[in-house]
Order: structure tokens, then C-alpha cells, then sequence
């Protein structure tokens, strides 16, 4: 997401931190960078006991026959994330039926070591579809906490309805994650997507709430080195909210550009200086090892994170990676976009996802998309509000706007997976997204100029971020200020958009049965508060064989 304000695992990187030499996001004027150590200080709760769980346990990426469980330990209280420091340490795990561990199906041990800084995963297979299961860790004669986990249905299972919790965007600095909270409250999910930015590569001070910030990084400073990623994962690894949520589902995630640096692509970033900052192939190898060390993902083609999950005859989901692949973005109004010598998703990758929806069987095609398809034109908005529309979305501030992050910069592809859906008659794709820090309901129309009379291929529903900055936030007005004015104006520039909430930070929860697929929007009531309440905001569904959106006016 590019939130700026300016006019398997892989080899270790390791770079010199370099000076700031760049203007970046700021929600406000933000004070200047702090200096920070290279490791950060343990957590709060300080490690008085070798060896301890300070990270908490998750899973995710479901099988119908298992699940990818995960944890961090402290070996000795030295041992901190991103030292490299600790003694090799045996990790046990015990999968149950029950939360009491009386009924055990499955357990083994592996070693945590330094090199893989003291995180573990075990790929537990052999277990029962569509089937709930504690699981917990064991080292030195300390047990992690519980946590509960699901399988998926089996590949020909008829299956009545699934849900799902979908975040994406989560800036520590900015805020709590109490829409973690309110998703592990629930109990009821089969799994949760996080569609990206579950981490933030800035600086204290440089990308915050308000002018505030509500709780400061680890490390301080901008993360470049392999060590750096590694503590900031940590650090958000420590959030009591996401501890919840990830002891209560299975996770299922993407990465885009800010588990990098912002507006990555496959050569560089906008928020990389390649030679100040060392080499970006190194940061981006820093990056990518951090990320599969601390998250239970469990990829498909060493160093991406697309891949495809199914859940029995209902659904199946393709996950996307539009980072490592993509050519870098251009500026607007010089035809660029449409080059299909540029790509998004690589052809591998383009290939690989059209034969997928070609051939499924599945009644929904789902596909975990980490920038926007839909096509975005401004409008007729004041310029009060198209200049920090801009600022958020990384739009040029003069000329035609357009945010060639996202599939408008990169045409070409976006047609060709179109036309695929349409020539091959392809029913019920439903793209679901982040990146943009709003909430948006969309048709995807083949032609966006002649919609309505162009058909709509597929449907999108995006999802507005946990803390990161919107568009209230960057005007600095109470929120519901802006979207009242600016969500009519894009609605009539967008006739394929049927709502877009602007200001708003939440979550969204995706019910499907085999007749409609329907996202209910949640927000909260304050980001800087760790109580915040969680309220429903809409609804939004898509009929079986429509290819369009609808309002419904209850959630499921």
C-alpha cells in the first residue's frame, strides 16, 4: 500500500543501517526517527524462567488431512528475536481433540535454533477433515498456551457454509489491534485471511496516528537488516489481540509490500535507497526468510506466498503474491500501463492462477489479492479531498489519477485474466483485498468505461485496514467526515462500485453457502484505544452465477 505524503526460506541478508534520505508517510508531522539498538529489549514480560513462550503459538494453512502449527521460544533469556544467541533447544508438540489434551492424535519434537531464530513449525498431517483440535508446545518442562485449530473439509465434501475473518493493514505504531480481538471473540471462524502489511518496515514517528504515537516499534529505526525483520515480527508477535486470534483459527496470508518496504517490486522499492541501504536483493532475502520464519505459511514455490487451498466442494482459494514478480510501477499519462511487457503477477504466476480457476470444480473461486483489481478513476472530487486522497493512495498529485500500484497500473494482465473468465465462462470469482485502507463492495467489469452495459466478470470485496491511516485520518476531521462527501463522488465516477467507506478501521467477516458469498463490515470505535468496541457497519453479497454485487441489510 503506498501510504506516503511526497510532492521458503531464503539466504541472509545483512545490510548497513543507513541514513533517512527520503520523505515518507507520516499521518502527521511526525517527530524525527529515533536511534535504536541493532536487537530490541526483551518484552514486558521479561523472561525470569529459560525457556518460555513470549510469542504465543498459531497455525494455519489448512489441509484436509493437517495443519502447519507454529511458535517462537526463548531458550535463555538472552536468546531475545534477531541476537542470534541461544543454546539448540528440543520443542515438543501434542495435537488433541479436547482443550484438556486427554484424547492426543498426534505429537513429535523438533530444534529450535539460532539459525532459524528460535522459531519452530511442525506440518502435523494424518488428521480428520473439517475437524477442530487443540495443540500446544513443550520445552524444558514449560508448556506454550493452548490453542485451538481446524482442518479443512475434505476435497469432496459437500459443504453447507464456511467463514472466515479477513483483515489486512495493521501499522503497531498507530494503534491497537483490537479487530484481532473482536475476530477471536467470535469462535466461530474456520480460518482467518490476512491479506497483507501484517507487518510495517517504518521507523518510530514516521507513519503514526494523528500526530501520536499510540506505542512505539522495535526496533526504532527503519528495518533493513535480516535481524531488523526478525525483531519487528517479534514485536507484533507480543500483541495480546493477535495472540488471541491466532490461537483460536488457523491463519491463511499473503504478504505485499510493507513485510518489504512500501510499493516493493521486483527489483527495488519506493522506501529503498539501494546502495545506502545495501542491496535491495539482500533486504528483499531478509524480508522474505523473517517472514516465513515467523509466520505459519506454508509456501507453495520457495520465496513466494501464492498458493492454493481447498475446502471441499464449496470453495477453493487462490493466494496470490503481486510482489515478487511484478515490474516496477510508472508514472500516469505516458501509456505505460498498458505495456504488456509489464506484468503484476509474472507469467508463471498469471498462467498458474487462470488454469486454476479454469478448472476448478469448486461452486466459489476465492482469490486473496493484495491490491485492488477493480478500476479507480477519481472523479469530480474538491481539492480539498483529492489532495489527500492522493497522498493516501499514492496518486500524482497533478494530471490523470490513477494508482498504478494496484491492477490499474498493470493492465495488460488484469485483461487477460478478464477475458479468461469470460471466454471460459467462468462463474463466482470472488476477489477479496486489502492495501487500500478502505472498505469497498465492486463489480469487475470487463470494460469499466461502458459499464453497466459491459458485463461484470467477477465480484471484489475489499477490506479497510486494523490501524493503518484513511482518509479521515490524513484531513484530520472526525471520522464519517470525508466518506460522506467523497463516497458519492466515487460511486458516480465508478458505476461498478456499490459502496466504499473511506474513513473507517475494522474488519470484515466472508459467510459462504453454496447460493451466495457474503462479507459483513465491521468497525471499531477507536484505534488508540485497546478497549475499543466493535460494531456492524454493512453488508454486502454476491448471488451465485450473477458475477455482481448486492446490499443485504443483516449480517450473517
Amino acid at each position: 500500500m503506498t501510504s506516503r505524503y511526497r510532492s521458503s526460506n531464503t539466504s541472509e541478508g545483512i545490510n548497513s543501517l543507513a541514513p533517512r534520505r527520503r520523505t515518507v508517510v507520516k499521518a502527521a508531522a511526525a517527530s524525527a526517527v529515533l536511534a535504536g539498538p541493532l536487537v530490541a529489549t526483551p518484552p514486558a514480560r521479561a523472561v525470569d524462567q529459560a525457556p518460555a513462550f513470549l510469542h504465543g503459538v498459531a497455525s494455519g494453512d489448512p489441509l484436509p488431512d493437517g495443519i502447519l502449527l507454529w511458535t517462537r521460544v526463548t531458550p535463555v533469556p538472552e536468546a531475545i528475536p534477531g541476537s542470534g544467541v541461544g543454546p539448540d533447544t528440543e520443542v515438543s508438540w501434542v495435537v488433541a481433540r479436547d482443550k484438556a489434551f486427554t484424547s492426543i492424535v498426534a505429537k513429535g519434537s523438533t530444534t529450535a535454533t539460532a539459525a532459524s531464530d528460535h522459531t519452530v513449525k511442525a506440518d502435523i498431517r494424518g488428521l480428520q477433515p473439517a475437524t477442530s483440535y487443540w495443540f500446544r508446545f513443550s520445552a524444558g518442562g514449560t508448556d506454550s498456551p493452548a490453542a485451538r485449530t481446524r482442518t479443512a473439509p475434505a476435497a469432496d465434501a459437500a459443504v453447507p457454509g464456511l467463514r472466515f475473518g479477513v483483515v489486512s493493514c495493521a501499522n503497531w505504531e498507530a494503534g491497537y489491534f483490537s479487530p484481532y480481538r473482536h475476530l477471536a471473540a467470535r469462535g466461530d471462524l474456520d480460518a482467518w485471511l490476512h491479506l497483507g502489511d501484517y507487518i510495517y518496515e517504518y521507523g518510530t514517528g514516521e507513519y503514526v496516528n494523528r500526530d501520536k504515537v499510540v506505542r512505539p516499534h522495535a526496533p526504532a529505526h527503519e528495518i533493513v537488516t535480516l535481524a531488523d525483520y526478525r525483531i519487528r515480527h517479534a514485536r507484533y508477535k507480543t500483541d495480546p489481540d493477535l495472540q488471541a486470534l491466532h490461537a483460536t483459527a488457523p491463519v491463511v496470508a499473503i504478504w505485499d509490500d510493507h513485510e518489504f518496504a512500501n510499493d516493493t517490486w521486483s527489483g527495488g522499492a519506493e522506501n529503498h535507497t539501494e546502495g545506502a541501504e545495501g542491496a535491495w536483493s539482500a533486504r528483499q532475502a531478509a524480508a522474505k526468510q523473517a517472514y516465513f520464519e515467523w509466520m505459519p505459511v506454508r509456501p507453495a514455490i520457495a520465496g513466494t506466498t501464492y498458493r492454493r487451498l481447498r475446502f471441499g466442494k464449496l470453495a477453493d482459494l487462490s493466494l496470490l503474491d503481486l510482489r515478487s514478480f511484478r515490474s516496477q510501477q510508472v508514472k500516469v499519462g505516458n501509456g505505460e500501463v498498458d505495456d504488456p511487457d509489464r506484468t503484476l503477477t509474472g507469467r508463471a504466476q498469471l498462467d498458474w492462477l487462470k488454469a486454476g480457476l479454469k478448472s476448478s470444480d469448486t461452486t466459489w473461486r476465492l482469490v486473496g489479492n493484495s491490491v485492488m483489481i477493480s478500476p479507480f478513476a477519481v472523479g469530480s472530487l474538491s481539492a480539498d479531498l483529492l489532495k489527500p486522497l492522493a497522498k493516501l493512495l499514492g496518486l500524482p498529485q497533478e494530471g490523470l489519477a490513477l494508482n498504478t500500484d494496484q491492477w490499474d497500473g498493470y493492465t495488460d494482465d488484469r485483461r487477460e485474466i478478464l477475458a479468461h473468465l469470460r471466454t471460459n465462462a467462468i462463474r463466482n470469482t470472488v476477489f477479496l483485498t486489502g492495501d487500500i485502507h478502505m472498505a469497498w463492495a465492486n463489480d469487475v467489469p470487463v470494460n469499466a468505461g461502458t459499464y453497466p452495459l459491459s458485463p461484470s466478470a467477477a465480484t471484489e470485496f475489499v477490506v479497510t485496514s486494523v490501524t493503518s491511516d484513511n482518509l479521515d485520518d490524513i484531513v484530520k476531521v472526525p471520522e464519517g467526515t470525508v466518506s460522506a462527501v467523497a463516497s458519492p463522488v466515487i460511486r458516480a465516477a465508478n458505476r461498478h462500485v456499490h459502496w466504499v467507506d473511506t474513513d473507517r478501521h475494522g474488519f470484515g467477516v466472508l459467510d459462504i453457502t453454496a447460493e451466495r458469498a457474503q462479507m459483513d463490515f465491521y468497525v471499531i470505535s477507536d484505534r488508540a484505544r485497546r478497549d475499543a468496541t466493535a460494531k456492524w457497519s454493512r453488508s454486502y453479497r454476491t448471488r451465485s452465477g450473477t458475477q455482481k454485487v448486492e446490499r443485504t441489510y443483516d449480517p450473517v
